[in-house]
């Protein structure tokens, strides 16, 4: 069972390990152990209990959109014709089921989630939006917005 991150204190080891990981999600435990000043088993343990506490949720590949060819990211909002806990379900679950969706977050304001979105290019993003999102039912307004250009992307959070 994962405890609440407020019944865990973590040490300034664990802050460490975590930081390290962040950046360098491939290193080796004796690399890792090294770094800490701590032993390859004692090191092991604390990155196992890590992820036990769900301090860590898991280890990614990150990949370079550009490369992979979806050149245009953009960001999404919308908002709901009705707020029925059914029908918000049955959108959220075809939303999120959709590649191009990278993130769905419930936002506060003017609408009610904020996508991240990313395509190949113009004409798919007018795809994804004509052939998917409008004619999802229960969107009452879309709005989006297209990245000109990333000035901070990052996955790290401050420990």
């Amino acid at each position: 069972m994962i405890k609440s991150f407020v019944e865990i204190e973590l040490d300034a080891t664990d802050q460490k390990i975590l930081e390290i990981l962040q950046n360098e999600g491939r290193i080796s435990n004796s690399d890792l152990a090294k770094k800490i000043h701590l032993s390859a088993p004692a090191t092991h343990g604390r990155v196992k209990r890590l992820e036990l506490d769900g301090f860590i949720r898991g280890y990614v590949a990150l990949l370079d959109r550009h490369k992979m060819r979806c050149d245009n990211l953009c960001f999404i909002e919308l908002s709901l014709e009705l707020h029925k806990h059914e029908k918000i379900q049955q959108i959220l679950e075809t939303i999120t089921s959709w590649p191009e969706v990278l993130e769905c977050h419930n936002v506060t304001g003017s609408y009610d989630y904020l996508l991240k979105v990313a395509v190949k290019n113009t004409q798919a993003l007018e795809h994804f939006i004509s052939k998917k999102m409008i004619p999802l039912e229960g969107i009452a307004k879309l709005h989006t917005s297209l990245v000109l250009k990333e000035v901070k992307a990052t996955t790290a959070i401050k420990v």
